[in-house]
């Protein structure tokens, strides 16, 4: 399976909202509302499962138009942190000890 790595890092390719989505599979989408409305602590519905990607056209995870990384990006007009001089900085390098994979991405972007 080819990366689609977001503007963090994160493979978007194993994301389960994108996997969700592409395959347009609600039972799957039930699936992560349910986890991730626990894991997270707040409510997700099966119907905000749907993104096409975070630098892809289409639809958006709802924590997406909100993510402080993926503002970042956009704001300094890059396509993903790997661009960035400063990476890890102080909006990423939680993501990072939590997701060290994500930050290998982008060093293997450089």
């Amino acid at each position: 399976m080819e990366k689609m790595i977001s503007s963090c890092g994160l493979d978007c390719a194993t994301c389960d909202a994108y996997i969700a989505t592409k395959n347009d599979d609600n039972a799957m989408r039930s699936r992560v509302a349910k986890e991730w409305s626990a894991r997270y602590e707040s409510p997700i519905k099966p119907e905000d499962i749907n993104c096409s990607g975070c630098r892809e056209a289409g639809a958006k995870f709802d924590w997406c138009h909100r993510c402080p990384i993926r503002t970042c990006v956009i704001d300094r007009a890059y396509e993903t942190c790997a661009e960035c001089g400063d990476l890890p900085c102080e909006h990423n390098s939680g993501l990072y000890q939590a997701v060290p994979e994500a930050l290998k991405n982008l060093k293997d972007l450089r």
